[in-house]
């Protein structure tokens, strides 16, 4: 059914675009510190704003809407595609500002996330979504934190206006390769999706480099402490030198002064990647993720399990439901990538590209280079100390420190954080192991594997976004809203 948005009431609005929104999984804590101004509603911590979640892990403390659902593409794995009979609606940018500012005043959220379905044409769409922004930071002087998607195919100019009012922009890769992009997604194209992505990267260059700090991102402290990094800035030089271009912002140049001295994206760019849809195994998606970290700057790839919303013959069938093991897996490669010194090509190869989804990946790997172990934590390396099951970056800092003071035992470790049940097949403390372990994959890996059955017996969850009402109360027209 398709309903034309003039016939919807703002409630019905809301009950439709914030339930189209939750398949994108592209939010997370703010990554930018701003403080109350006078006359102004709300600010932003770098800490993080992310407090609830829904029952499918998506964060509901950002008021999670599109802009609208009205969509011109087909691609066969939206819910929204021009294709389904669906009720239709688009939000104006005066009232997409009625609900955040409403909503933010009865501490529902603590800022926006807009995304929205290309309606009309990719410069429409963005030219709304930037009006939007510019009344709410303007007119409704509302200071809190904004993450919007960036429409490919949109005017240069739009995409940058719009940077200069948004803590994090970012632009769906959508799916892993061009190849199953053109399959299922036949409308859009990579080289579309990459080039805002290179423009927002460039922008945060250029204001970086004018207000005197590095043209690279902050990344965690930790990573400075590693000997190796996918973000060694060598290897993002010249990545962005033969891949880039580093494309200057020229059009920053056109805008009102007050526009230019504001902050360029300061949170960064992200990004998501379905998982599933189409047959890429885990090594071309964590390279996809690798390449995206190191050429484009991105803050955080996110990976979205496959969720089967609509028929079609060129979709696979999921009898098991949703792959959220798999995307459990690859948040955890991720995680292994930007906080312990490991690169893709370490974690996967050609002969083995896929993840056991019944270990978690260091441990994965680790059993495949039995070679190194086991560690002696007395004398190791933090890079190598990083690198056993069972160690953190938390604990082996710790570990660091506790042995400039002290001999280290297992029971100390222990205290220190460290998991023993994983960490006792790889290490040795004072030259001794915990206990007799044979180094050999079948029994170590049938002994990691008794420990997590739970997890692999693990209920998949239902997708259901959570509402920001309480349900038994029906949210008429919100009368008092100005």
């Amino acid at each position: 059914m398709q309903l034309s948005s003039q016939t919807l009431s703002l409630s019905e609005k809301l009950n439709l675009l914030a339930d189209a929104a939750k398949y994108d999984v592209a939010c997370t804590s703010s990554g930018v510190n701003r403080a109350g101004k006078q006359g102004h509603l709300g600010n932003s911590v770098s800490c993080g704003i992310c407090h609830s979640f829904s029952s499918d892990g998506r964060c509901i403390s950002l008021l999670k809407i599109l802009q609208s659902n009205d969509c011109i593409y087909d691609c066969k794995y939206c819910v929204n595609r021009a294709g389904n009979d669906r009720q239709r609606a688009t939000f104006t940018p005066e009232e997409v500002c009625t609900l955040v500012t409403e909503f933010y005043r009865r501490n529902y959220i603590e800022g926006l996330f807009l995304s929205s379905a290309v309606c009309k044409n990719p410069a429409h769409t963005m030219e709304l979504m930037y009006r939007t922004l510019h009344l709410l930071r303007n007119r409704y002087r509302f200071n809190g934190y904004i993450h919007v998607k960036a429409i490919p195919g949109a005017p240069v100019e739009l995409i940058e206006k719009t940077g200069y009012l948004a803590d994090r922009m970012s632009v769906n890769l959508e799916l892993p390769t061009g190849e199953g992009l053109q399959k299922l997604a036949p409308q859009k194209t990579q080289k579309a999706i990459l080039k805002p992505m290179r423009q927002i990267q460039s922008g945060i260059v250029d204001y970086r480099l004018t207000a005197g700090k590095s043209a690279f991102l902050e990344r965690s402290s930790g990573n400075r402490y590693l000997s190796h990094s996918i973000f060694d800035t060598r290897k993002q030089i010249s990545a962005s030198a033969a891949d880039l271009g580093w494309i200057s912002s020229s059009s920053a140049r056109s805008l009102p002064e007050k526009e230019r001295s504001a902050p360029f994206v300061p949170a960064g760019q992200s990004t998501q990647m379905i998982i599933g849809a189409t047959p890429e195994n885990d090594l071309q998606i964590i390279s996809v993720a690798e390449s995206l970290y190191q050429k484009f700057q991105i803050k955080r790839v996110f990976y979205s399990a496959f969720v089967q919303v609509n028929e079609d013959a060129a979709l696979p069938t999921l009898p098991g439901g949703p792959p959220l093991l798999r995307e459990h897996r690859l948040y955890q490669a991720d995680w292994l990538m930007r906080f312990y010194g490991f690169e893709a090509g370490e974690l996967l190869s050609e002969k083995r590209p896929n993840f056991n989804v019944f270990l978690d990946p260091k441990c994965d790997w680790a059993i495949g280079h039995l070679e190194q172990f086991p560690v002696e934590v007395t004398t190791a390396d933090y890079h190598t100390l990083l690198r056993v099951p069972g160690i953190g970056v938390k604990s082996a800092k710790r570990i660091i420190q506790a042995r400039r003071y002290g001999s280290l035992s297992f029971e100390g470790l222990k205290k220190m954080g460290v998991v023993l049940k994983r960490a006792i097949y790889f290490i040795t403390c004072s030259g001794r192991m915990y206990y007799p372990v044979r180094l050999e994959e079948d029994a170590i890996v049938r002994n990691l594997l008794a420990g997590e059955k739970q997890d692999a017996r693990m209920e998949v969850p239902k997708y259901h976004q959570m509402s920001l009402f309480d349900d038994t109360m029906p949210f008429a027209d919100l009368p008092n809203m100005r």
